[in-house]
């Protein structure tokens, strides 16, 4: 039986070359790319048929970050497919990081500049804004719209007899210290990246807690310190190429550095060939590459307390609540005045 899968995020960078390991690994897939910009999603398909012309490979389109978008898109997902093995939850962005020069030189001569470059800790601030929604937008699209499309997709994921696999992308830079109950949306602070990621390995824990004996199991990956487009944006190209000289040399003392996507999406690949029931649901599977070049994986326990992670998962789902409500009522308000339209005809 094909197993299906979906993963988000997948035109580009981590996502793109996960499909493309996956496909060397089974050709027997059907592979789902749900991309928010579909002109890139079409030339995603057309590379990987180029190197795995038998592939099973469906575009889908949706934009993490919007509600609508992603109760239209699930839609589609379970009027396409009656069940899905995997959902990789990949996508995710960091707009407007802005980047402290000044302490990075300090770093960079420092005890502290291994760790400074694989955590971007007191590198980055983004500048962070609201979405059509009302909602923070690297929260919407980095942790809520995933949330939201796993709550949608539940039938298709928990069904009797069957095991589904959700994996979220996570970070390095996912700190404790960034993330607050009282703000689950990062809207005071300076740092939503790391706070959407951290809430993202709260909300693996609290869904194995609820979805286990349903079927469903969820797990956390960090790719590393991956050169993307992501990464690419923060600062200006010339930049970048006198530094990765520096970036490789690093490697050689810390395998946190995998640098490509293809390195990065080591963690991701591993968890595909493992039975979802055997990992440790309070372990994040880290993507590692060592100085010789070399891609492993391995788990490290995260920093958790179960109690946040339920009042979190608690939280969204009264989020959900209120955002459904919301969306039924301008539907209605919409039906209200076409009705009208035609009643003044």
């Amino acid at each position: 039986m094909e197993k299906v899968i979906l993963v988000t995020g997948a035109n580009s960078g981590i996502g793109l070359a996960l499909c493309e390991r996956l496909l060397s690994e089974d050709l027997g897939l059907q592979l789902c790319l749900a991309c928010r910009n579909m002109q890139r999603a079409v030339a995603a398909r057309s590379a990987l048929l180029t190197s795995h012309p038998d592939a099973h490979i469906d575009l889908l389109h949706m934009d993490v970050g919007s509600v609508r978008s992603v109760l239209n898109a699930a839609q589609e997902v379970k009027a396409r497919y009656n069940r899905l093995d995997y959902l990789y939850l990949n996508a995710g962005i960091m707009p407007n990081p802005q980047f402290d020069l000044r302490a990075f030189f300090k770093g960079l001569f420092s005890s502290n500049v291994v760790n400074m470059f694989a955590t971007a800790e007191g590198l980055l601030t983004q500048q962070d804004r609201v979405n059509k929604d009302g909602l923070q937008e690297v929260f919407a699209t980095n942790l809520f719209g995933h949330f939201l499309l796993v709550r949608e997709l539940e039938p298709v994921l928990c069904q009797a007899g069957h095991t589904s696999q959700v994996v979220w992308t996570s970070s390095s830079n996912a700190r404790r210290s960034a993330f607050s109950l009282d703000d689950v949306q990062h809207r005071l602070g300076t740092e939503p990246y790391a706070s959407s990621k951290y809430a993202s390995d709260l909300l693996s824990v609290a869904l194995n807690r609820h979805h286990n004996s349903r079927g469903m199991f969820s797990s956390v990956i960090c790719p590393g310190l991956v050169m993307t487009n992501l990464t690419y944006g923060i600062l200006p190209s010339f930049f970048w190429r006198l530094i990765m000289p520096v970036m490789y040399l690093i490697r050689i003392f810390t395998n946190t550095f995998t640098l490509t996507a293809y390195n990065g999406a080591e963690a991701l690949h591993s968890l595909f060939l493992q039975n979802p029931e055997s990992l440790d649901p309070r372990a994040k599977y880290h993507s590692l590459t060592s100085g010789m070049g070399i891609n492993y994986t391995k788990a490290r326990q995260m920093d958790i307390h179960d109690d946040m992670s339920e009042t979190l998962y608690e939280k969204l789902l009264e989020m959900e609540k209120s955002l459904r409500r919301k969306l039924k009522e301008e539907e209605d308000d919409k039906q209200a005045y076409r009705k009208y339209l035609l009643q003044t005809e």
